[in-house]
C-alpha cells in the first residue's frame, strides 16, 4: 500500500530528521509509528503528505510508493485525491468555522450528495459532532476537536490513513473513544492507518506492526504483540524493567549509552 524507501529529509538544508529510513505498511494494516519527541516520526507523515514545503523541508534522498507509484514530489491535493489523508497533531481544526464547514472543508475533492453521504457517516462515528454541527469549532473541547479532525479527514473517502498523536492531551475516556473509532474504521472499511504515537503501550495494544525511531532512524520494528514483550521495549517505552517496576527518569537518562539496537 504504502512504502518508504531509504528516506531522507533535511530541515533549512542543514538539519537531517530523517535519516535512510525505509518501512512499509500494507493494505488493511495499522502500523504504529513510535519513539520520543525528535524522533522524526511527524516528519514522516509530512513527507508522505507533502507538506514539508511549510516549514522549510525537502526530502533528500530516497522515495514514497503508494500502491508503486512514487508520490514523493506530488502537490498535498493530489496525494488527497489518491486516498491519504493526514491528521496533523494538534488537530488543526478550523477555528473560526463551524463543525459542518469544517467538514465542507474535508469534502473538497467530492461532489455534494457523496459528501452529505460521509457526513451523516461521520456523524454517526461522532454523535457528539452532530449535536454541535452549527457550533465554532474553535470553542469546543479539545476531545471534540479531535472527532472533528478525524472526522474532516474522513470527508475525502480516504485509502489511507495517517493519525498523528490522536490521543495528546485528551482524557482517558475520550482517548478510548477515539481507539475504538480507529479499530472500527480499519475494520469496516478496510482501511490502511498509519498512527504515530508517544504512548506506546496504548498503539501497541491496537496495531498490527511497528516501528520505533530513534534519531530519524528505524531502530526496531516487528509484530506489535512481540514488541509489547521485547524486554528494551518495556524498559524505555513502557515504563517498565523486567519486575514491572517503573523507571526512574535517572535510569531512563542511560538509555543511549545501553541500548543494545544499534550494536
Amino acid at each position: 500500500m504504502i512504502e518508504f524507501r531509504n528516506l531522507q529529509v533535511v530541515y533549512d538544508d542543514a538539519i537531517e530528521a530523517v535519516r535512510d529510513v525505509s518501512l512499509q505498511a500494507d493494505k488493511g494494516a495499522l502500523v504504529a509509528l513510535l519513539g520520543s519527541n525528535g524522533a522524526g516520526k511527524s516528519t514522516m507523515l509530512k513527507a508522505m503528505s507533502g507538506i514539508l514545503y511549510a516549514e522549510e523541508g525537502k526530502i533528500n534522498n530516497g522515495s514514497i510508493h503508494l500502491e508503486g507509484a512514487d508520490i514523493s514530489a506530488f502537490a498535498p491535493d493530489e496525494i488527497v485525491r489518491r486516498g491519504v489523508v493526514h491528521v496533523p497533531e494538534g488537530r488543526r481544526v478550523f477555528p473560526a468555522l463551524t463543525v459542518e464547514e469544517n467538514l465542507q472543508v474535508g469534502g473538497f475533492t467530492t461532489s455534494a450528495a457523496v459528501w452529505r453521504e460521509r457526513r451523516d457517516q461521520a456523524f454517526e462515528l461522532f454523535p457528539r459532532l452532530a449535536e454541535r454541527r452549527d457550533q465554532i469549532a474553535g470553542y469546543m473541547s479539545g476531545g471534540e476537536q479531535q472527532m472533528l479532525a478525524i472526522a474532516r479527514g474522513l470527508m475525502s473517502g480516504p485509502r489511507l490513513l495517517a493519525l498523528d498523536e490522536p490521543s495528546l492531551g485528551l482524557a482517558p475516556m475520550i482517548i478510548d473513544r477515539i481507539y475504538e473509532v480507529i479499530l472500527d474504521l480499519k475494520k469496516k472499511l478496510d482501511l490502511t492507518v498509519l498512527l504515530v504515537e508517544q504512548n506506546a503501550a496504548r498503539a501497541l495494544e491496537i496495531a498490527d506492526y511497528g516501528y520505533i525511531l530513534e534519531n530519524g532512524r528505524i531502530v526496531l520494528d516487528g509484530p506489535a504483540d512481540k514488541l509489547a514483550k521485547n524486554e528494551d521495549v518495556q524498559e524505555f517505552y513502557l515504563g517498565a524493567g523486567q519486575s514491572g517496576a517503573h523507571k526512574s527518569m535517572r535510569d531512563v537518562k542511560h538509555y543511549k549509552r545501553r541500548k543494545r539496537w544499534l550494536s
